[in-house]
């Protein structure tokens, strides 16, 4: 299983389209075994969930996103985690622990991105 997590540095983000890049997990047996940092190749209104989905994401951890996107990760079958804070690695491993749960928050303006995932 792959999981990425829309990162600032080592932080969790709060608006998925605008990370500066994703933090990707190759997890085996609920533990990371390879982690690797893939920049964000550019935020445009549907690019970014196929792109992930081409890497062989299979769950996207962010701290906020936007409902079309929710709808593309949704398609393709991939888990949307939002409200996720705090270091990526953590959250990541949270996740594979069963301890990180969506929070639902979807942001619904891009010119308020600021304060999406609060």
């Amino acid at each position: 299983m792959k999981i990425a997590v829309a990162s600032n540095g080592e932080v969790v983000t709060g608006h998925f389209g605008h990370c500066e890049s994703f933090r990707i997990y190759h997890t085996e047996n609920e533990k990371i075994v390879k982690s690797e940092v893939v920049p964000n190749p550019g935020h445009r209104p549907g690019f970014l969930p196929n792109y992930l989905n081409d890497l062989g994401v299979n769950v996207i951890i962010s701290g906020g996103m936007g409902g079309g996107a929710i709808d593309i990760f949704n398609e393709k079958n991939i888990e949307v985690i939002v409200g996720a804070q705090g270091a990526s690695d953590e959250a990541a491993k949270s996740y594979l622990a069963g301890n990180l749960k969506s929070t639902g928050s979807v942001c619904h303006e891009h010119q308020h991105h600021d304060t999406c995932g609060h």
